[in-house]
């Protein structure tokens, strides 16, 4: 990959994430629950990617911008758990008990706010709804504070069939975690990571944040190099997006407190030099891997794929999405259920799907969404392809898009090459960076009202 400041400074631009196409903003909350419903019953033999989201964390960390509900009280846990069993009970009268669960994602929140006793009551509940494998093939991870986990919790977990964990890290320096109101000394981490190691997890991920308050070049580097000894095989890179006039919490970071843009730009171009020199490969976006990773793996097989929690290693499954704000992806169907815990619970005890939300994929959206994701996972994108699935010309279809891609041409970000009956279309390592601007070209709903994240 190569960095190009003059190249990042041109396309300084916000976008959408493409976690999904089309992006968030197009659900619809007036769309008929019916029309979803008639939709979810659909019959498929195309295995399960489960999600739970776990709201609840005991510390506030003053960055955060996720759906969450902050208490002491883990007695909170026992409702909520229930809540899921019945929300199981009425999405698996839809699905076909046969279908294997090849993936199981708990996020939030801090999933581990919930105690031994209630994790076990869940996976038993999970068990009751749905064929879990636990053959050493299944991809079953779970979100972990340091703060927030036991020797004994992570023997449950691991008992459970979970393989792979992601550890919020964020940034080792203490005068940074003291300012965000997450201070975990490096030996807190290095103790989870050991005992992780020891009971078998195949896989670690470490979230780092670069913009946070009071980093500096030199201690970042720090962190780096600690992050690194602990040999994570995976490490997801993000910006921090300072938005306090939307999430409440952020204002207790002061502006002044804050890196300017320039030095955010060093923060990530530093970080990126680091981690490739350190053997890790770009994946994409905010994600690096190991070459022997499954992450690095399944880009290699042109399996990669992109949903609501990043990137993914298993292609062709159905999302189905548990717990307040969950969202679910049924081959472009997206249900969204209600981000307020009322809310949802009032929808759970009626008997009723807990749906806030949704959008049904038209035609033109597979055909977009297959050249976004495609692009931003593989970052290329074979052109026959398309048009064998969609029996379109894709020059044809995409003629406003191509011309708009022209400039990036000329910048060389990406290439078109036509190798005798092939045509296909390349981001060179000087625009993969920029991977979300390319993905923008061919997004039909683009909005520039909506506030999105900095591309870079």
């Amino acid at each position: 990959m190569i960095w190009d400041s003059s190249l990042i400074a041109k396309y300084d631009l916000s976008g959408p994430r493409y976690t999904s196409y089309p992006t968030a903003p197009q659900f619809n909350p007036s769309i008929s629950k019916f029309a979803l419903i008639d939709k979810m019953l659909m019959p498929s033999s195309a295995p399960l990617s489960l999600y739970f989201h776990i709201p609840f964390c005991a510390n506030l960390c003053y960055y955060c911008a996720c759906n969450k509900i902050v208490s002491k009280q883990y007695s909170k846990g026992v409702e909520y758990v229930e809540l899921l069993g019945e929300e199981m009970r009425l999405r698996s009268l839809m699905l076909d008990h046969t279908r294997e669960v090849t993936q199981l994602h708990f996020g939030g929140g801090t999933p581990t706010f919930l105690t031994e006793d209630l994790i076990r009551t869940l996976f038993d509940t999970i068990k009751q709804h749905f064929t879990l494998v636990n053959d050493g093939t299944q991809d079953y991870s779970i979100e972990i504070d340091p703060r927030e986990i036991s020797r004994s919790k992570l023997e449950l977990l691991t008992e459970m069939g979970i393989n792979r964990i992601s550890v919020g890290v964020q940034d080792f320096d203490i005068k940074v975690q003291q300012a965000i109101h997450r201070v975990q000394p490096l030996d807190m981490v290095k103790t989870l990571v050991d005992d992780a190691r020891e009971l078998g997890i195949k896989s670690i991920n470490f979230d780092l944040i670069y913009g946070l308050p009071f980093q500096s070049m030199e201690g970042f580097r720090q962190t780096l190099d600690q992050v690194i000894a602990l040999s994570p095989e995976r490490i997801s890179l993000f910006n921090y997006a300072h938005l306090p006039e939307r999430f409440k919490a952020q204002r207790r970071i002061t502006d002044d407190s804050l890196p300017i843009s320039s030095m955010k730009l060093e923060l990530l171009r530093m970080s990126i030099e680091y981690l490739i020199n350190a053997g890790y490969e770009y994946i994409g976006m905010d994600h690096f891997a190991k070459p022997d990773d499954t992450l690095a793996q399944a880009q290699k097989k042109g399996e990669l794929q992109r949903n609501f929690q990043g990137y993914t290693t298993h292609s062709g499954t159905d999302l189905v999405a548990f717990g307040v704000s969950a969202i679910s992806d049924l081959n472009g169907v997206y249900i969204q259920n209600h981000t307020d815990l009322d809310d949802y619970r009032n929808s759970i005890e009626k008997g009723q799907l807990a749906i806030a939300k949704g959008y049904i994929s038209n035609g033109d959206d597979h055909i977009r969404h297959d050249v976004i994701m495609t692009l931003i996972s593989q970052f290329k994108l074979n052109v026959a392809d398309i048009e064998e699935k969609y029996n379109i010309q894709f020059f044809e279809y995409f003629a406003v898009e191509v011309d708009n891609l022209a400039p990036m041409l000329d910048d060389g970000m990406l290439n078109i090459d036509q190798s005798g009956m092939q045509t296909t279309l390349y981001v060179t390592e000087r625009g993969r960076l920029l991977i979300r601007c390319i993905c923008m070209v061919f997004d039909k709903y683009l909005n520039n009202t909506i506030k999105y994240s900095k591309v870079i």
